[in-house]
């Protein structure tokens, strides 16, 4: 079964997230301090997103990626994914981390029937790094990349927020690690959750990041799997891994969005900038299998035809990344 939305786009995508915690601190992603607690219940149970899930690729969703937060900080994290991969009808099933724990939940990861991995990493400089992370262990991380792929996984993807002064000086670092790892890799602009003036400080356009790999690499357009995410690919010519660029800013993607997404605490959105959600919890509790599926269909039907992100600014109300799922 095929799900569009009002405006023709196909939606097989749903992120999920499980968790708003994280054991790092990104300073574009949550405050120092980290998030308030929500006590006891805010967070969505097991069950529930069990039954989000369910409901989702009942409708025709196909691919489920897991985020936070920090998904591997929940407990019980590694039954739940076995859960949610014995669904009838999933495709593809994946997960977004940010490595620290990767070294030793690998191997269970890889088991519980995720197929693919994507890790958060910002800098290859240790420094930066922790600069970034406020005080992130770059060690743990690439630790847990050799591990995921001694575990079975193919080479993680590796997301990649690209910021002016900050990391744009290791962007041929990361396009290396196609080379020498075989890891795809993705560049990402800057994207404002939380207004700052002169956050455009931190914006290089995903046209200056080619033009700057291009400058050394032969680049070749690649062709994206039917889930792919909305990344421009490329590979550099004989590696194995590939290059992608996001332009959340500089070049919207919203036409090809297939995405929706439900936070931890069950509020769904037909876009990461919207400022409309829909609360999923009279659907949850107690469970309503039938009214959860009609809701999602409406949420997706109603999928906003575009974001207003520009250089120039932005008209979402400001947000915590990891109360979302990023």
């Amino acid at each position: 079964m095929q799900l569009t939305d009002s405006r023709g786009r196909t939606i097989n995508y749903l992120r999920l997230s499980v968790t708003d915690r994280c054991n790092m601190r990104c300073f574009y992603c949550m405050p120092p301090e980290g998030v308030t607690d929500k006590g006891h219940g805010a967070i969505l149970s097991y069950e529930e997103l069990l039954l989000i899930a369910e409901a989702a690729v009942g409708i025709g969703i196909e691919k489920i990626r897991i985020t936070g937060g920090e998904p591997l900080v929940r407990h019980g994290i590694v039954f739940f994914l076995e859960k949610l991969a014995g669904i009838s009808g999933l495709r593809h099933l994946a997960l977004t981390t940010n490595g620290l724990l990767l070294e030793k939940l690998a191997p269970d990861l890889f088991r519980s029937g995720v197929q693919r991995l994507n890790v958060s990493l910002d800098s290859l400089n240790a420094r930066t790094f922790a600069y970034i992370t406020r005080g992130g262990d770059l060690k743990s991380v690439l630790a847990g990349l050799d591990a995921a792929e001694r575990a079975g996984f193919p080479p993680p993807k590796i997301n990649c927020v690209i910021m002016a002064g900050i990391n744009d000086a290791e962007l041929f670092d990361f396009a290396e690690l196609t080379r020498r790892r075989g890891n795809s890799v993705r560049f990402i602009e800057y994207m404002p959750a939380v207004k700052e003036d002169g956050w455009q400080r931190f914006c290089i356009s995903g046209s200056e990041i080619l033009e700057r790999l291009s400058s050394r690499y032969v680049l070749e357009s690649i062709d994206k799997g039917p889930y792919a995410g909305p990344s421009r690919d490329f590979r550099i010519s004989g590696a194995a891994g590939s290059i992608g660029i996001i332009t959340a800013v500089s070049g919207h993607f919203c036409s090809e969005c297939n995405r929706i997404r439900v936070t931890s605490t069950g509020q769904a959105k037909g876009c990461l900038f919207s400022n409309e959600k829909t609360d999923l919890l009279p659907w949850l509790r107690p469970p309503d299998h039938r009214g959860l599926t009609r809701v999602l269909q409406q949420i997706i039907s109603a999928k906003p035809e575009r974001h207003s992100i520009t250089r120039e600014g932005y008209e979402h109300q400001n947000f915590t990344m990891s109360h979302v799922g990023g």
